[in-house]
Protein backbone atom coordinates (compact mmCIF):
# COMPACT_ATOMS: atom_id res chain seq x y z
CA UNK A 1 0.00 0.00 0.00
CA UNK A 2 0.92 3.38 -0.52
CA UNK A 3 -0.06 6.97 0.84
CA UNK A 4 1.09 10.54 -0.14
CA UNK A 5 0.98 13.33 2.38
CA UNK A 6 2.21 17.42 2.12
CA UNK A 7 4.67 18.50 4.29
CA UNK A 8 3.97 21.78 5.10
CA UNK A 9 5.94 24.57 6.20
CA UNK A 10 5.48 26.85 9.14
CA UNK A 11 6.12 30.67 9.70
CA UNK A 12 6.53 32.76 13.59
CA UNK A 13 4.00 35.48 13.43
CA UNK A 14 5.66 35.75 16.38
CA UNK A 15 8.53 34.61 18.57
CA UNK A 16 9.11 35.64 22.05
CA UNK A 17 11.38 33.35 24.94
CA UNK A 18 9.49 33.58 28.03
CA UNK A 19 12.14 31.95 30.54
CA UNK A 20 15.14 29.13 30.79
CA UNK A 21 14.18 25.87 32.06
CA UNK A 22 16.03 23.88 34.31
CA UNK A 23 16.49 21.39 31.95
CA UNK A 24 18.15 23.77 29.47
CA UNK A 25 15.43 24.44 27.11
CA UNK A 26 13.53 27.68 26.63
CA UNK A 27 9.96 28.35 27.36
CA UNK A 28 8.57 29.78 24.11
CA UNK A 29 5.61 31.93 23.34
CA UNK A 30 4.68 31.70 19.50
CA UNK A 31 2.11 32.58 17.06
CA UNK A 32 2.48 30.03 14.30
CA UNK A 33 0.77 30.02 10.70
CA UNK A 34 0.99 27.02 8.23
CA UNK A 35 2.01 28.19 4.53
CA UNK A 36 1.70 26.92 1.60
CA UNK A 37 5.31 25.84 0.66
CA UNK A 38 5.34 22.00 0.57
CA UNK A 39 7.44 18.81 0.75
CA UNK A 40 5.86 15.67 -0.76
CA UNK A 41 5.99 12.85 1.59
CA UNK A 42 5.10 9.16 0.03
CA UNK A 43 4.81 6.08 2.72
CA UNK A 44 5.45 2.40 0.99
CA UNK A 45 4.98 -0.61 2.90
CA UNK A 46 7.53 -2.82 1.25
CA UNK A 47 8.13 -6.24 2.88
CA UNK A 48 12.05 -5.22 3.73
CA UNK A 49 13.14 -4.79 6.76
CA UNK A 50 13.34 -1.75 9.20
CA UNK A 51 12.56 1.35 7.89
CA UNK A 52 13.91 3.09 5.20
CA UNK A 53 14.24 6.68 3.69
CA UNK A 54 15.23 8.65 0.53
CA UNK A 55 15.32 12.46 0.05
CA UNK A 56 15.95 14.42 -3.33
CA UNK A 57 18.46 16.66 -1.36
CA UNK A 58 21.08 14.21 -0.90
CA UNK A 59 22.95 15.51 2.32
CA UNK A 60 19.82 14.88 4.83
CA UNK A 61 20.63 11.85 6.60
CA UNK A 62 18.17 9.23 5.58
CA UNK A 63 18.68 6.48 8.65
CA UNK A 64 17.07 7.48 13.05
CA UNK A 65 19.12 11.10 12.70
CA UNK A 66 15.65 12.26 10.29
CA UNK A 67 12.66 13.36 12.23
CA UNK A 68 10.78 11.65 9.56
CA UNK A 69 11.87 8.15 10.05
CA UNK A 70 11.58 8.37 13.86
CA UNK A 71 8.40 9.49 13.71
CA UNK A 72 7.15 6.50 11.49
CA UNK A 73 9.14 4.28 14.42
CA UNK A 74 7.17 6.31 17.23
CA UNK A 75 4.04 6.00 15.28
CA UNK A 76 4.67 1.44 14.93
CA UNK A 77 5.39 1.29 18.72
CA UNK A 78 2.47 3.63 19.62
CA UNK A 79 0.17 1.40 18.03
CA UNK A 80 1.97 -1.89 19.02
CA UNK A 81 3.50 -3.04 15.51
CA UNK A 82 6.51 -4.35 14.08
CA UNK A 83 9.46 -1.73 13.38
CA UNK A 84 9.35 -3.02 9.60
CA UNK A 85 8.75 -2.45 5.62
CA UNK A 86 8.12 1.18 5.93
CA UNK A 87 9.95 3.44 3.07
CA UNK A 88 9.66 7.11 3.31
CA UNK A 89 10.34 9.14 0.12
CA UNK A 90 11.01 12.90 0.33
CA UNK A 91 11.13 15.14 -2.11
CA UNK A 92 11.70 18.48 -0.39
CA UNK A 93 10.56 21.93 -1.37
CA UNK A 94 11.07 23.18 1.76
CA UNK A 95 14.58 24.71 2.45
CA UNK A 96 17.01 23.67 5.17
CA UNK A 97 17.98 25.61 8.10
CA UNK A 98 15.59 28.46 6.95
CA UNK A 99 13.27 28.66 10.76
CA UNK A 100 10.41 27.20 8.53
CA UNK A 101 10.39 23.78 10.38
CA UNK A 102 11.48 21.66 7.35
CA UNK A 103 12.20 18.38 9.59
CA UNK A 104 9.19 18.87 11.55
CA UNK A 105 6.54 19.34 8.82
CA UNK A 106 7.95 15.74 7.57
CA UNK A 107 7.81 14.28 10.56
CA UNK A 108 4.19 15.41 11.30
CA UNK A 109 3.41 14.40 7.56
CA UNK A 110 4.48 10.85 8.00
CA UNK A 111 2.72 10.68 11.41
CA UNK A 112 -0.03 11.18 9.66
CA UNK A 113 0.49 9.05 5.95
CA UNK A 114 1.06 6.60 9.16
CA UNK A 115 -1.93 6.86 10.69
CA UNK A 116 -3.77 6.57 7.30
CA UNK A 117 -1.88 2.99 6.37
CA UNK A 118 -2.89 1.66 10.00
CA UNK A 119 -6.74 2.52 9.68
CA UNK A 120 -6.75 6.03 11.52
CA UNK A 121 -6.29 4.64 14.86
CA UNK A 122 -5.64 7.96 16.48
CA UNK A 123 -7.56 11.59 16.57
CA UNK A 124 -5.60 14.26 16.02
CA UNK A 125 -4.64 15.25 19.85
CA UNK A 126 -2.88 11.75 20.04
CA UNK A 127 -0.86 12.18 16.66
CA UNK A 128 -0.50 15.96 17.98
CA UNK A 129 1.38 14.20 21.73
CA UNK A 130 3.30 11.41 19.67
CA UNK A 131 4.82 14.35 17.99
CA UNK A 132 5.91 15.96 21.20
CA UNK A 133 8.17 13.02 21.20
CA UNK A 134 9.65 13.27 18.13
CA UNK A 135 10.55 16.90 17.97
CA UNK A 136 9.68 20.37 19.43
CA UNK A 137 7.30 21.55 16.59
CA UNK A 138 5.98 18.65 15.22
CA UNK A 139 3.03 18.95 17.20
CA UNK A 140 2.18 22.12 15.62
CA UNK A 141 2.93 20.66 12.26
CA UNK A 142 0.69 17.94 12.82
CA UNK A 143 -2.99 19.98 11.89
CA UNK A 144 -1.16 23.09 11.41
CA UNK A 145 -3.46 26.05 10.75
CA UNK A 146 -3.07 29.62 13.26
CA UNK A 147 -1.64 28.76 16.65
CA UNK A 148 -0.58 29.65 19.69
CA UNK A 149 2.19 27.30 21.19
CA UNK A 150 3.46 27.76 24.09
CA UNK A 151 6.46 25.43 26.55
CA UNK A 152 8.66 23.91 23.82
CA UNK A 153 6.25 24.87 21.31
CA UNK A 154 3.99 21.50 22.67
CA UNK A 155 1.04 23.23 23.97
CA UNK A 156 -1.18 24.41 21.21
CA UNK A 157 -3.96 26.69 20.97
CA UNK A 158 -6.07 27.17 18.10
CA UNK A 159 -6.23 30.63 16.78
CA UNK A 160 -8.47 32.88 14.32
CA UNK A 161 -6.99 31.71 11.07
CA UNK A 162 -5.00 34.26 9.30
CA UNK A 163 -6.47 36.37 6.66
CA UNK A 164 -5.75 35.70 3.12
CA UNK A 165 -2.86 37.31 1.86
CA UNK A 166 0.31 37.12 -0.73
CA UNK A 167 3.09 36.05 1.92
CA UNK A 168 7.02 36.68 0.15
CA UNK A 169 9.46 34.26 1.58
CA UNK A 170 12.53 35.13 1.21
CA UNK A 171 16.40 32.95 2.27
CA UNK A 172 19.72 33.68 2.05
CA UNK A 173 22.16 31.59 1.39
CA UNK A 174 23.17 30.74 4.95
CA UNK A 175 21.50 29.38 7.83
CA UNK A 176 21.67 30.00 11.89
CA UNK A 177 22.96 27.63 13.91
CA UNK A 178 19.66 27.26 16.75
CA UNK A 179 21.80 26.72 19.74
CA UNK A 180 24.36 29.73 18.96
CA UNK A 181 21.34 32.43 19.01
CA UNK A 182 20.12 30.39 22.62
CA UNK A 183 23.49 31.03 23.68
CA UNK A 184 24.02 34.78 22.80
CA UNK A 185 20.27 35.06 24.14
CA UNK A 186 21.12 33.78 27.36
CA UNK A 187 24.65 35.73 27.52
CA UNK A 188 22.76 39.05 26.76
CA UNK A 189 18.90 38.90 27.58
CA UNK A 190 15.99 40.56 26.26
CA UNK A 191 14.87 44.22 25.76
CA UNK A 192 12.10 43.97 24.04
CA UNK A 193 9.11 41.47 23.84
CA UNK A 194 5.91 40.94 21.37
CA UNK A 195 2.59 42.08 21.42
CA UNK A 196 1.40 38.61 21.76
CA UNK A 197 -2.27 39.97 23.24
CA UNK A 198 -2.12 42.20 20.48
CA UNK A 199 -1.44 39.81 17.75
CA UNK A 200 -4.29 37.38 18.76
CA UNK A 201 -6.79 40.50 18.86
CA UNK A 202 -5.81 41.19 15.61
CA UNK A 203 -6.27 37.91 14.41
CA UNK A 204 -9.75 37.85 16.13
CA UNK A 205 -10.53 40.73 14.20
CA UNK A 206 -9.10 39.61 10.75
CA UNK A 207 -7.22 42.94 10.25
CA UNK A 208 -4.58 41.78 7.99
CA UNK A 209 -2.61 45.58 8.42
CA UNK A 210 -2.21 45.38 12.69
CA UNK A 211 -1.52 41.63 11.91
CA UNK A 212 1.45 42.46 10.13
CA UNK A 213 2.45 45.52 12.50
CA UNK A 214 2.58 42.95 15.70
CA UNK A 215 4.80 40.40 13.66
CA UNK A 216 7.97 40.25 15.81
CA UNK A 217 10.66 37.36 16.37
CA UNK A 218 13.13 38.04 19.82
CA UNK A 219 15.66 36.94 17.72
CA UNK A 220 16.39 39.71 15.91
CA UNK A 221 17.36 41.40 18.58
CA UNK A 222 20.19 39.31 19.04
CA UNK A 223 23.91 40.69 18.13
CA UNK A 224 24.53 38.63 15.30
CA UNK A 225 26.49 39.70 12.19
CA UNK A 226 24.46 37.74 9.96
CA UNK A 227 21.24 39.77 11.33
CA UNK A 228 22.32 42.63 8.59
CA UNK A 229 21.47 40.66 6.26
CA UNK A 230 18.07 39.75 7.56
CA UNK A 231 17.54 43.65 7.74
CA UNK A 232 18.59 44.09 4.56
CA UNK A 233 16.07 41.99 3.07
CA UNK A 234 12.93 43.30 5.43
CA UNK A 235 14.03 46.61 3.95
CA UNK A 236 13.64 45.09 0.77
CA UNK A 237 9.90 43.54 1.49
CA UNK A 238 9.22 47.06 3.02
CA UNK A 239 10.25 48.62 0.31
CA UNK A 240 7.73 47.10 -2.14
CA UNK A 241 5.13 47.34 0.18
CA UNK A 242 5.01 44.42 2.86
CA UNK A 243 2.64 45.77 5.48
CA UNK A 244 5.02 43.93 7.62
CA UNK A 245 8.36 41.65 7.55
CA UNK A 246 10.32 39.51 10.42
CA UNK A 247 12.60 36.72 10.59
CA UNK A 248 10.89 33.17 11.09
CA UNK A 249 12.32 30.56 13.86
CA UNK A 250 15.86 31.02 14.23
CA UNK A 251 16.26 32.04 10.66
CA UNK A 252 17.80 32.52 8.35
CA UNK A 253 14.33 32.88 6.09
CA UNK A 254 12.48 36.40 6.50
CA UNK A 255 9.04 36.79 5.49
CA UNK A 256 6.69 40.12 4.73
CA UNK A 257 3.21 40.01 5.02
CA UNK A 258 1.09 41.89 1.27
CA UNK A 259 -2.26 42.60 0.97
CA UNK A 260 -1.38 43.35 -3.08
CA UNK A 261 -0.50 40.52 -4.92
CA UNK A 262 0.85 42.21 -7.54
CA UNK A 263 3.66 44.17 -5.67
CA UNK A 264 4.30 40.95 -3.72
CA UNK A 265 5.26 38.94 -6.96
CA UNK A 266 7.28 41.92 -8.29
CA UNK A 267 8.90 41.95 -4.99
CA UNK A 268 9.52 37.99 -5.33
CA UNK A 269 11.41 38.86 -8.70
CA UNK A 270 13.88 40.99 -7.49
CA UNK A 271 14.73 39.04 -4.62
CA UNK A 272 15.39 35.83 -6.64
CA UNK A 273 17.84 37.89 -8.34
CA UNK A 274 19.86 37.54 -5.27
CA UNK A 275 19.20 35.14 -3.63
CA UNK A 276 18.28 31.19 -4.44
CA UNK A 277 14.67 30.59 -2.39
CA UNK A 278 12.27 33.11 -2.66
CA UNK A 279 8.94 31.55 -3.02
CA UNK A 280 5.32 33.50 -2.60
CA UNK A 281 2.98 31.91 -0.55
CA UNK A 282 -0.61 31.62 1.21
CA UNK A 283 -1.58 31.05 4.75
CA UNK A 284 -2.73 27.54 4.94
CA UNK A 285 -5.95 26.84 7.49
CA UNK A 286 -5.90 24.12 9.88
CA UNK A 287 -6.06 20.79 8.56
CA UNK A 288 -9.20 18.42 9.35
CA UNK A 289 -7.74 15.03 10.75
Amino acid sequence: MRVQEYAYAKLNLTLDVTAKRDDGYHDMLMVMQTVSVTDSIVLEQTGEKGIRASSNFRYIPTDERNLAVRAAGAYLDAVGEEKNGILIRMDKSIPVGAGMAGGSADAAAVLRGMNRLHGNRMNRRELEKLGEQVGSDVAFCVAGGTALARGRGEVLEDLTPMPDCAIVICKPGFSISTPELFRKLDQTGLRTHPDTAGMLSALESGNLKEISMRMFNVFEEVDDRRMRSEAEIKHVLLDYGALGAVMTGTGSAVFGVFGDENAAETCAAYLRSEHKFCHVARPVKRLEL
